[in-house]
């Protein structure tokens, strides 16, 4: 029997070259992958997910809780260290060395001369300021964990008796951490402009932060690309005291 190529009247059926296959391989796929983001999106833009808005509103919905939480808490602390002064019956000298305790732990206002240092990004649109510099990169105009952290270093080591970030007092388990240039700090989140408040000898403060090796690098950024950067010097300020809980969370071995 003849192939059907052959026969006479009948036209020869065109041959699927690998290319066209291949073609429509990749269509094929194409519309595959459409489709399955079509069923995992369900009609959203998948640009611009809501989802995404939804767990920042939930952050920030998250740190005013932890915030409202914190005055609550500081003033049933307040009436229950009332409460414990009437009717505890320690002695004056058990009394000092407890006030001495708080004062130290950071859980009772603190007032004195200080400074506040307010460090902000640079605009978006910034260039730099100096010739022969190189343009700069988006990390160059944001504050960084390590500048915050510099700064509370410095006041610390120049005899810092208490320290305010924004409105939180720092204690000995505060931890500084930055996630993009939104600061973390005790369960609440805290945007730009960051000012950190110290409470001490100014002079001693002033002359730490000038010597701070630290700073000094990000005063060159401030200088090149328009980093804020401002002391300001207090006569008298006071701090809050810690509101926070003072219980310590530590890993523990798994039980077999």
């Amino acid at each position: 029997m003849s192939n059907s190529a052959d026969s006479p009247g009948r036209p020869a059926r065109p041959r699927l070259r690998p290319v066209r296959i291949l073609t429509l391989a990749v269509f094929a796929l194409a519309g595959l992958l459409f489709w399955l983001s079509f069923d995992t999106a369900r009609g959203t833009n998948l640009r611009s997910d809501d989802s995404m808005l939804r767990l920042s509103d939930l952050i920030e919905e998250r740190s005013h809780k932890n915030g409202a939480q914190d005055d609550r808490n500081a003033v049933l602390r307040e009436r229950v260290d009332a409460l414990a002064q009437r009717d505890n019956g320690s002695s004056k000298a058990e009394d000092a060395k407890l006030k001495a305790l708080e004062k130290n732990a950071g859980t009772k206002k603190l007032t004195g001369p200080g400074v506040t240092v307010t460090l902000t990004d640079a605009p978006p649109n910034a260039t730099a300021k100096i010739p022969g510099i190189p343009e700069p990169q988006p990390n160059d105009l944001v504050i960084h964990q390590q500048d915050l952290q510099a700064v509370v270093n410095a006041l610390w080591q120049g005899g810092a008796k208490g320290i305010r970030v924004k409105n939180q007092r720092l204690i000995s388990t505060s931890a500084v951490r930055c996630v993009g240039n939104t600061l973390i700090l005790q369960g609440r989140v805290y945007s730009p402009p960051y000012t950190i408040t110290a409470v001490g000898d100014r002079a001693a403060l002033n002359r730490a932060l000038t010597a701070s090796p630290a700073i000094q690098n990000y005063l060159q950024y401030v200088n090149a690309y328009g980093l804020g950067w401002k002391v300001d010097q207090h006569e008298a300020v006071t701090l809050p005291g810690y509101s926070g809980t003072v219980d310590l969370h530590y890993a523990q071995p798994a039980k077999p």
